[in-house]
């Protein structure tokens, strides 16, 4: 019986510390929600490229869907 009231501590600490946030992924999104708001800005669509360095800007990248600002060819 003292065995489990000793380890209740020490399993209440491991459940907090599993579920605090270290801030990383806060920069992760917020530097994702920008790059969206830019690439949407000139017509494109955010995609993710397939990598995973933790760098939104290399993470993803912006395809452009809309008009490219070419004169069309008329000839």
């Amino acid at each position: 019986m003292r065995i489990p009231i000793a380890c209740a501590p020490l399993a209440l600490g491991l459940a907090l510390s599993a579920c605090a946030t270290t801030g990383e992924g806060d920069y992760y999104n917020d530097e994702l929600r920008r790059l969206a708001a830019d690439c949407e800005a000139r017509g494109g669509i955010l995609s993710p490229t397939g990598s995973q360095t933790g760098r939104p800007a290399v993470d993803n990248v912006c395809k452009i869907t809309g008009e490219t600002g070419r004169a069309p060819s008329g000839g």
